[in-house]
Order: structure tokens, then sequence, then C-alpha cells
């Protein structure tokens, strides 16, 4: 483009870049003031909830008035539910966790509607009425997505949902700034939920962007500490009263791990426990993929038998879930807990192993529904208290839980968030996995103790490493999700049994199947590009996985024609070309220099003529009438003659460098091979959007003048509507000519990176991948374009359909 080579002065990219650094700071401020926000009203909520239920308990255990008591119980969560609901009525994309739809963006694949400011707030809303509807589910993994969301929204200053309010910021008008603070938004959002500001940025490297640039670490770094610092601060200051103090990092706190003073025996973990953490580890990948399992057949029957039904079914079977789930949590809470003995350091007010100043206390979360005194029930404990007080709870409750409580309670809750996680509400997994792992940990330390004999054994470590071991076994995370949970212990001793523990858990389980969040990208159908390809495909060339069947542009266009190829393609982008007529005989005769892939251009003859034909029924389906010329001059209709010589053409018309060239004519079932297809010669790349634009300003030429008398655009004009261009069908064309001539030679990017037919697969793929493009011309040697390759042609299915292709072959 000619604006792309107007370089920047040193000034103006000083500017550039402090505004980007300002903006980094807002997106981290707003994400934290975001979690702000959902805390605030889940704890609300959550406690009026409990405190109205677990009165209306005690009461009705003398009175034998039980059913009141679920009764209200139902009341709140089906009225939380049914909110949430409606709310992903209105926006569809704010369901479920978002983390697959923010790894789609950011891996190159744009979904409708994820970034929008409606989609962040029924997001944010939402999720808070889900968590305080006791449905098992988190708010962190919505957290991501919001903070994605803001990333995305903010640099942009302005919003559909907001028409009236704009602001002349002509700054990050493209896809790779875009994307840029999406992928620190993305981090922040981690580094609120789980006060882990580092692990957030390695989860936005690992987990969500394809294409990282070094400039981009420190600044997703310093977004992650500006979230998790405003969060810090404003909580500290709301629930304590201490502004600055800073206690609370983030939404999800693990508290301080720490033996008792007066268990001389106890340590943290010793090398014999590694072997126990390793089983652990296969255990977790087990179960992990035995979950991931389930919830994709679920995910396939909603698909096929929810989705496809009116919207009201969503929100019914949501409520199914959400009144199987509150029965279940009462009568397993009323019926099957056990009254267990506190520990003596916890009647005698010793609280050493209470958390120091870090929300409530453990030991005032305890619930003793139906004991006597110095008791309490274990598993009204773990299911009558927010999530996160219950693995607080498996994690430094001093007193113990029974091996029956624990296992009831892992198999309740393994079920039913597998069964929760894809309904129609926004809803994590995190908090759940770990949940579900905490309680496996501390059912395995329980059974080391009682039945082995170990005494040394600390419970909250083994209650941590079964929550990283079925977490690692559902998400199939490593290096960041090992930095989150070392930086949420604070206890950088944990380090090593962590890290080996969330290997083992994701080599077990990959064994199986994939992660969770790749499952359902997979469900989608979204085509994702791996990390690499495998070295299999490296028997395959360029021209082997390439798309023969071009729709091109010539660099002096008329109008009709523009509108045609618009209007009868989705394709996002063109090649800019001109007819090699010089080099017809050649080519004909099989020249190997000339065209080297002579069989993929006859073998796409055939599909190339009936395109031209579908774009001649458009061009005769496009009415004259609705057009009239914006010029007073007469437009001359004669045509070059076709077999007048490229050179003197292009002698002719010295303005410019490329032939003007106008195709007026569709091929026929007369034509000769020679006459249907050409070899082109590729001058550069034009997208769908700079078309659009181009025609929406009206800017062309007559026949009659030069390309030089067509109006130029700058690059913010160009740029003005961006991110949602005008669709070609919503314009208004009537003070157009279709006889009128668009040059988009000053518009198109004259050198897109390209490759050569003979490039291996795996470099056209890192080439791809690592460059973030779109679209890749493949040109042979003599500069003629003979495919293109897209996002579609490198995915995993693609790739395998061709590698059975070429052995077939072979």
């Amino acid at each position: 483009y000619f604006f792309f080579f107007n370089p920047l002065s040193k000034q103006k990219a000083q500017r550039y870049e402090a505004v980007k650094w300002v903006l980094v700071f807002a997106i981290g401020v707003c994400t934290g003031l975001v979690g702000l926000f959902v805390d605030f009203f889940v704890r609300l909520f959550t406690q009026l909830k409990f405190q109205v239920v677990q009165s209306s308990v005690e009461e009705c255990t003398e009175k034998g008035c039980l059913a009141l008591s679920l009764l209200e119980l139902l009341g709140f969560n089906l009225t939380f539910v049914f909110l949430a609901s409606l709310l992903v009525l209105i926006q569809p994309v704010a369901a479920g966790s978002g983390i697959p739809e923010i790894k789609c963006y950011l891996n190159g694949v744009k979904v409708p509607g994820v970034v929008r400011l409606r989609t962040v707030v029924c997001k944010a809303t939402g999720v808070l009425f889900s968590v305080a509807g006791g449905l098992f589910v988190g708010k962190e993994g919505p957290m991501i997505h919001s903070g994605a969301v803001v990333g995305a929204g903010l640099p942009q200053f302005q919003s559909i949902s907001l028409r009236k309010i704009q602001f002349n910021f002509p700054y990050f008008r493209s896809d790779r700034d875009k994307r840029d603070f999406v992928s620190a938004g993305a981090a922040a959002g981690v580094a609120a939920a789980f006060g882990a500001p580092i692990g957030g940025t390695l989860f936005s490297l690992e987990e969500g962007s394809s294409f990282w640039n070094q400039g981009l670490t420190w600044k997703v770094l310093f977004c992650s500490m500006a979230a998790t610092f405003t969060l810090n601060f404003f909580r500290s200051g709301i629930q304590f009263g201490s502004w600055g103090s800073f206690q609370l990092p983030g939404l999800l706190n693990f508290g301080e791990f720490k033996c008792s003073e007066s268990d001389k025996k106890c340590h943290l973990w010793t090398a014999v426990d590694l072997g126990f953490f390793i089983l652990m580890g296969i255990v977790g990948g087990l179960l992990g993929a035995t979950f991931n399992c389930l919830n994709k057949r679920l995910a396939k029957y909603r698909m096929r038998n929810v989705h496809p039904k009116p919207k009201l079914v969503r929100v019914l079977e949501s409520l199914l879930v959400s009144l199987t789930t509150t029965v279940v949590v009462f009568v397993a809470s009323m019926v099957l807990g056990e009254c267990r003995q506190m520990s003596s350091s916890r009647r005698s007010g010793n609280d050493t192993l209470s958390l120091q100043d870090i929300s409530e206390d453990v030991n005032s979360s305890i619930k003793t529904f139906f004991c006597p005194n110095e008791t309490y029930n274990d598993m009204a404990t773990l299911f009558f208290n927010p999530q996160e007080s219950a693995i607080l709870q498996l994690f430094h409750q001093d007193g113990t839980f029974s091996p029956v409580t624990l296992s009831l309670f892992f198999l309740l809750y393994f079920l039913l968030s597998c069964w929760t996680y894809g309904i129609s509400v926004p809803s994590g997994l995190f908090v759940p996995s770990l949940l579900c792992g905490a309680a496996f940990g501390r059912l395995v330390a329980n059974l080391l103790k009682s039945y082995i004999g170990l005494d040394h054994i600390y419970s909250g470590t083994f209650a941590l490493i079964g929550a990283a071991a079925f977490l690692g076994g559902v998400v199939r995370m490593t290096i960041s999700l090992t930095v989150i949970l070392i930086e949420s212990t604070n206890e950088i001793t944990y380090g090593l049994p962590i890290m080996i523990t969330l290997m083992v858990a994701k080599w077990t389980g990959d064994f199986f199947n994939k992660g969770i969040y790749d499952i359902h990208v997979n469900l989608r159908g979204v085509p994702l590009l791996e990390w690499e390809t495998g070295v299999e495909m490296d028997k395959l060339r360029a021209s082997d996985i390439m798309e023969p069947n071009l729709t091109y542009v010539y660099p002096h266009t008329r109008i009709q024609s523009l509108v045609s190829i618009l209007r009868t393609t989705v394709h996002h982008a063109f090649p800019v070309v001109t007819e090699n007529r010089g080099n017809e005989r050649e080519f004909m005769k099989g020249n190997q220099l000339i065209s080297n892939n002579i069989k993929f251009k006859k073998s796409s003859i055939l599909t190339r003529a009936g395109e031209q034909r579908k774009r001649s029924q458009s061009m005769k389906s496009y009415p004259s009438s609705e057009l009239r010329n914006m010029c007073d001059e007469h437009i001359a209709t004669e045509e070059p003659p076709e077999k007048e010589d490229l050179l003197q053409q292009m002698l002719e018309r010295r303005y410019t460098p490329y032939p003007s060239l106008y195709p007026d004519q569709s091929p026929s079932e007369e034509w000769t091979m020679e006459e249907r297809f050409r070899p082109l010669t590729f001058h550069g790349l034009i997208l769908r959007s700079q078309l659009v634009t181009l025609l929406d300003r009206g800017v062309c030429y007559s026949e009659s003048q030069s390309s030089a008398s067509q109006p130029r655009l700058s690059h913010a004009e160009m740029s003005e509507d961006y991110p949602r261009y005008p669709d070609i069908h919503d314009l208004d064309l009537t003070l157009l000519n279709p006889r009128m001539i668009v040059d988009v030679t000053p518009y198109m990017n004259p050198s897109p990176f390209t490759v050569s037919p003979n490039t291996h697969v795996s470099q056209v793929f890192n080439l791809f991948r690592t460059m973030g493009l779109r679209h890749l011309p493949v040109v042979n040697a003599v500069g003629e374009v003979v495919g293109i390759i897209t996002r579609h042609n490198l995915t995993h299915e693609f790739l395998q359909a061709r590698l059975r292709q070429h052995y077939q072959t072979i």
C-alpha cells in the first residue's frame, strides 16, 4: 500500500509507543475493576443466600420442615440461573468460559461478536448469577474472556453497542495491534483471577497467542501487574478497610501452607512423596481424559438435540441442571455427611493454621448441621460454602474429612460439573476442577495416613497436588498452570512437585484425547492451527495443498466486475494479476520453466470457467438502471482489441506500470484452452475490505481519463470503518457507473509473503503461523501465481486428507 511505505518520524513513533503503554495500563486497571465487580456481587448474593438458608435449616432441624428450606434454596438458585440464561440469550457467545473463543481469536480466527461490549456486559453479569446460583462453575475462565474484550475494545474508543460515543483516535486500526491488546487483556484476566501476573503472561503466550513478538512480553506483564494490584487495592480496602495494604492478590487465593508448630514430624513434602505425586499425576490424567470424553459426548448431544430447538429449551436445560444440583447438594449435606471431631488446636483457639488476614478464617466456615458440640458436618462444610471456601477447607482444615465423604463429594462434583460445563450460562472450569482434584488429593492423604501409617504427610500438600493433577488432566496446560499455582500458593518449594505432576497428567491425558478447550474448538469446526506439523507432512509440497482455483482482480478493473466478484465470493483477499499473453504458446506446450504447475492449472480450468460463468450471470443481474455516471463526460465503450500486443499497451499507458485490462466477457463453452486459461502474472494482494471501501468512497476514473485522475485515500480514510467494514450487499452504488474503472495498485500490498510451489509444508506452516498470515500466494519461478494457501489448507484434517491422496497416487 502506498501509505504503508510512508515511515513514521521519530517523534511520531515515540508518541505511538507511549500511547500503547498508557493503553496497556488502562486495560489492566479496567480488567481489575471488572474482577472487583464480579467478586463483590458474587460475595454479596452468596452470603445473602446462605444466611437465609442456613438459618432456615437450623430452625427446621427442630421443627421438621426441611422441605421448606430446600424450597428456599431452590428459589434463590433457580432465579439466579434463569437470569444468567437470559443474558446468554441476549449474547450467545457469552456462554461457557470463553477461553476456546479467545484462543481461536488469538490464533487468527475471527469469531463473530466475541470481543464486543455487549459480550463483556452479559459475560460479567451472567457469571456472577451462575456462580451465586449454586452451579458448579467458576468465575476465573469468564474473567479471562472479559479481560480480552476490554483489551479489544478500549484502544478503539468506539463501540457498535454505543454508536454515539466516538472519538477521533487514529491509532491501532489494524488486526495485528488489536490482537496484541487482546493478548494483554487475556493475561490481565488470568492475573486478576489468580493473583498471578507472571502466570497470566505465560498463559497468554502458551495457550493464547499464535503470533508473538518480543516487545509484547513486557507490555503484557505490565498489564497483568496493573490488573493484579488494582483488584488487590480495592478488595483489601472494601473487605478490611485497609486501603493500600494489598492483602488479597486475586479472586482465588490458596492461602499459606504451613505445618503446625506442635507437629514436629510434619513436612510440607519430602522426596518420598514424589513417587506418590507421580502416581497422582497419572490418575489425574486418566480422570481428566474421562471428564473430557464425557463432556464431549454431552456437547455433541446438545448440538444435535438442544441447539436446533427454540432458545427456550436452552434455558430449560440450565434450570434442570440447577434444580438437580441444588437437590443433590441439599440432600447430600443433610443425609450423607458425617460428624467429625475438630482438632485440639482449633478448640483451644490456636489459629496457627488459619489464613493470615485472608477473607474469612477457615474455622469460621465449617457447618455443624445435625452434629453435637465440638463436631462438624464434613459434607455440609464442603457443599454449603462458596467454592473458594471449600477449596480452603480441603487445603487447610486441620480436622479430617472421612474417606466416604471425600469419595462421594468427588463423584458428585465430577459428574455435575461435567454436565454443567456447556449449558447456556457463563461458566468457568478452573474452580470446579481444582475442587474435584483437592478432594481427590485429600482422600489420598487420608488413606496414606490411616492405612500405610505415613505420619509425616501434610494433607494440604496432597490436596494441592491432587488439584493440580486433575486440572492438568482436564485443560492440559503446563508452564502457565505451574506458575499460576506457585503464585497462588506463594510457596516456591512447591514448584518441583507441581511441575512433575502437571507433566505426568498431561502426558497421560494426551494418550487418550485432547484438552477440554481444544475439544470444544474442534466441535465448533474452527480451523485452529497447531504449533507445528507432523514429520510425515514434509512429504507434501505447497503445490499439494494450495487452492488452484483462484478468484483474482486486475490492476485496473471495471466497477461492474469488482461488484460481481465481491457479491459472488466470500474470499477476504484477492491476487492482483495480469494475463501473461506472451507466454501462452510456451505454456500450452508444457514448458516447465514457464509454468511448472501446468497439471494443477489444467485440473482447475473447468472450475475456473464455471466461476467465470457464475460471475457473468451476476453481472447480467446487476441492473445498470440503478447506476448513474458520476462524471459528466461520455464514457467510451470500445474495448482494446484482443490480440493487441502487451508491450504496446504498456508503452501507450506509461503512467501506470500495469496493463489496463477490462474483463467484460466470461468464458463460453466454445473457447479453447488457450482462451479459457492464460498464465497469470502476480503483482500483489488486495483485501476485500479495501475493495469495499474504494467502492463506498467512489474511488474510480473513467476510461477516457488516466488513472492519475483517480482520487487518493489516506491510510486514516481507508481504515476509518475498522473493524467492521460495510458489506458489499449494503452499499448504495446508485452514483457509480458500472463502466467506470478502479485502479487498485496504490492500495494493494505489492510485496506480500509468497512461497514456491516446491516449498515443504513444514516451511509453509512455520511462515504462515509465525508471521500471522491469512493468505499466502504460491508463485512460480517466473512470477506466475498458481494458487493460494489459506488457514483452511493448513489445518490438521486437511493436511491428513492430502497426505492420504499423496500415498494413493504413489
